[in-house]
């Protein structure tokens, strides 16, 4: 279970002034938060492949061809060729860690053969890499305005077409970004 002070099931909103291009104007879902450091995946840049696509590279057959739709997301600039499924339920993957009682990720081949086969998850984002903070980086950031932080969405993790997340994570928080300057301590 996550500690009070966990972000754990949280976006993270990069603020308009950060200009990373790893992170500028992403949202990220944080998967895992505790005195070891903070792990997310990215969920509103897609990469130029499809699930389809990595399935094939997995020798994975028998795949359903609508999945030639479902792009596969940059989930960060740490072990990029590693995949993550974000996924509802949780099920009994095997490597699966619970982000919330119905809402977990997994780095499991089998994750994505069950969902090849149309018996995955109900709902799903795979993506390629992850982000990942020491101990005490992701609150230094935090407090540093590098970042806003709240509740995760569903409908926006899910559903919401990629380029409309990054305002619609902070106007889930009551945060109209267009007001945000991109330069600090400029009027």
């Amino acid at each position: 279970m996550a500690s009070p002070d966990s972000l754990r099931n949280q976006f993270l909103i990069a603020m308009p002034a950060l200009d990373d291009p790893n992170f500028s104007r992403t949202v990220t879902l944080i998967c895992e938060h505790n005195d070891e450091g903070a792990m997310g995946i990215i969920i509103n840049r897609a990469l130029d492949i499809t699930l389809s696509e990595v399935l094939v590279q997995l020798d994975v057959a028998g795949y359903h061809h609508d999945l030639h739709k479902h792009p596969v997301h940059m989930g960060g600039p740490v072990q990029e060729s590693s995949g993550f499924v974000i996924h509802e339920p949780l099920g009994a993957w095997e490597a699966d860690l619970e982000i919330e009682a119905d809402l977990g990720v997994s780095a499991s081949r089998d994750i994505l053969t069950a969902i090849a086969e149309g018996r995955g998850p109900d709902r799903w984002l795979l993506a390629l890499g992850y982000a990942g903070w020491g101990p005490g980086q992701l609150e230094q950031e935090i407090t540093q305005n590098a970042w806003l932080n709240g509740p995760a969405d569903r409908d926006i993790l899910f559903s919401l077409p990629l380029e409309q997340r990054w305002t619609a994570a902070a106007a889930h928080l009551g945060v109209d970004l267009s007001y945000l300057s991109g330069d600090a301590g400029h009027a």
